[in-house]
């Protein structure tokens, strides 16, 4: 068995879809508590620690993002060892840089876009589920446009409803609600990006037991497929417990300045719209969405009080995310074919 070259392929793809969960865990999951950080309500080991937390949770509650990730991107002759691969090694790649550089960009986006290129280059533009991928593509529009417009209408409702309540308890009421906001906007990371790990393991064990049914069985409570989801879930958890730092400065303290009240308003919309595109199984960026609502509770005060420079960096992150990890994804396929 262990002469099996297609054996060391499995084991090196799913070492690979644990780095990503690692990554994942660095730069996305930071998100989830950069606010939370931001605001000073909890230390940062603290909020390492619950978002960790959370993050298992998320990840070991739900399938549909999974399964959107591992069949539906794709037709399934162009799921191969080669198109995982590639796309794996893309996209670990761009994120490790911009990590590096303290810019959040989006690891679900940056998979698809390779996920994709990759299939091209393997089969041709036949191998894409475009229906699919369009669905994507107009997350990628609408997730962040949702978040700021939750963000700011949100923050307008708070601010009219304790318009005539005295500051300071105010500030005590949000600190503590900030606490949950931040494991609500944790769990529903795990619940939509933390499966990504998840699906790709799973597309690879498909191409080794050439057994599409796996999908069907994937469930914690499914004695061959719950260490899936349970060693995905962790390894997001892990990345997190790590900590992103430059990307958890640059959401929680460089786009604008935070207060407990903002950090909830923000968080609270991010993680609502993430949690109902987890249950349709639409794949949209943490980053994206918690970017813009915190974008749109600094308008609320007024626009200057948004750094623009530094939000514009991180969306042009946003936007090199997609071709870059097409372009890597495409010739990483291209060189894998060769062999």
């Amino acid at each position: 068995m262990l002469d099996d070259p297609s054996l060391w392929v499995l084991i090196v793809i799913i070492a690979l879809a644990l780095g990503f969960g690692v990554v994942n865990g660095f730069n996305d999951a930071a998100n989830a508590i950069a606010t939370v950080i931001g605001t000073r309500t909890l230390s940062p080991r603290n909020a390492i620690i619950m978002a960790a937390l959370f993050n298992l949770a998320g990840a070991a509650t739900g399938t549909a993002v999974a399964k959107t990730i591992g069949k539906g991107i794709l037709i399934p002759e162009a799921i191969s060892f080669q198109t995982v691969i590639a796309a794996l090694a893309a996209v670990i790649i761009w994120t490790s840089l911009a990590t590096y550089r303290g810019l959040p960009v989006s690891l679900t986006h940056g998979f698809i876009a390779a996920m994709g290129a990759a299939g091209i280059a393997a089969v041709g533009t036949e191998a894409v589920d475009w229906g699919v991928m369009g669905k994507v593509v107009a997350a990628v529009v609408t997730a962040p446009v949702l978040g700021f417009i939750g963000g700011f209408a949100f923050m307008i409702l708070i601010l009219w409803i304790f318009r005539k309540s005295i500051p300071t308890k105010v500030r005590n009421l949000f600190n503590n609600l900030q606490i949950v906001s931040a494991a609500f906007m944790a769990y529903s990371h795990g619940k939509n990006d933390g499966q990504m790990p998840m699906g790709i393991m799973v597309m690879a064990l498909i191409i080794f037991n050439n057994d599409p049914g796996l999908w069907e069985n994937l469930s914690l409570f499914n004695a061959d497929t719950w260490w899936i989801i349970l060693i995905s879930a962790a390894s997001i958890s892990f990345g997190t417990a790590i900590g992103g730092w430059r990307v958890i400065k640059t959401i929680g303290m460089r786009v604008t300045t935070l207060r407990p009240v903002h950090g909830f308003a923000a968080q609270t919309a991010a993680a609502s719209v993430i949690e109902v595109a987890s249950h349709l199984g639409i794949p949209v960026s943490t980053t994206h969405c918690i970017s813009t609502s915190v974008m749109g509770v600094g308008v609320t005060r007024r626009l200057s009080a948004v750094r623009w420079g530094i939000a514009g960096n991180i969306i042009t992150a946003w936007i090199l995310t997609f071709p870059i990890c097409g372009v890597l994804g495409y010739l990483f396929s291209l060189l894998l074919g060769l062999f």
